[in-house]
């Protein structure tokens, strides 16, 4: 299974794995046309990034139909894959293993936090997500930086321009799919409020230790129903058996 490559800065992803039980059994892998599902302990979520999976050279994951015998240890190894579908399938895993507690987060969804932080703010959100226009009605000035652009929006290169101007940042949980999570943190400004969202995004409290002071992401609580609505073509507004959590740096 791919592994790290040597000098790749993968901190914070390295910190998320070495904090987490890998001992479970796998019980079923879903890799549906917008997202994808493991399901270990609990049931966790990735985002399965279609446009840019169809750029890459085949095959987009090796062994297919034979994951599911493998440990949970190797399919987190996975995240730190080249292979964008491979990574998606680690995320996934590793959002299986997290242990969410319900009661230490808030039930609202990341639009509406963004919203308040950003009011009358220079707003960057990296990804562009439905939100966007009513974002932009509250926010003094608002970036949106996207690999795939949106009329409006800016290219990736934009980044180290607009991220260090902003008061609030939002960035999108597929970054540590395509590992530019550790990169995009470090242009943040120091005072700036920094939220990682999505269904991608790990409910883990050691993205605190990364200036992160919020993470909006999913706790699946009916893994049959959401790993059937994936399978089934469905977008993450469309995903049904899932919370929409926050949990904020204390």
């Amino acid at each position: 299974m791919e592994t790290r490559a040597a000098g790749t800065s993968m901190r914070i992803l390295d910190d998320l794995i070495s904090a987490i039980d890998t001992e479970a059994e796998v019980k079923d892998i879903r890799l549906g046309l917008f997202y994808t599902g493991v399901w270990t302990r609990n049931c966790g979520l990735a985002a399965t990034l279609p446009r840019d999976v169809l750029l890459k050279e085949p095959p987009a994951v090796r062994e297919p139909g034979h994951l599911i015998s493998q440990d949970a240890s190797e399919l987190v190894a996975m995240a730190y894959s080249k292979r964008l579908l491979e990574a998606a399938i680690g995320m996934a895993a590793i959002n299986s293993l997290l242990e969410v507690a319900g009661e230490q987060c808030l039930e609202l969804n990341a639009a509406s936090l963004i919203a308040e932080k950003g009011k009358n703010k220079r707003v960057a959100i990296v990804g562009h997500f439905p939100f966007v226009p009513s974002l932009r009605e509250v926010a003094a000035e608002l970036w949106v930086i996207e690999k795939n652009p949106h009329q409006g929006d800016f290219a990736e290169v934009e980044a180290k321009n607009l991220i260090p101007q902003a008061q609030v940042v939002g960035i999108t949980g597929t970054a540590f799919i395509n590992h530019t999570v550790d990169e995009l943190l470090k242009l943040c400004h120091p005072e700036a409020y920094v939220v990682v969202l999505g269904g991608t995004a790990p409910m883990s409290r050691v993205l605190f230790d990364y200036g992160i002071d919020a993470v909006c992401g999913t706790k699946v609580v009916d893994p049959e129903l959401a790993l059937r609505c994936v399978s089934q073509g469905a977008t993450y507004r469309q995903i049904e058996g899932v919370r929409q959590l926050i949990m904020m740096k204390e």
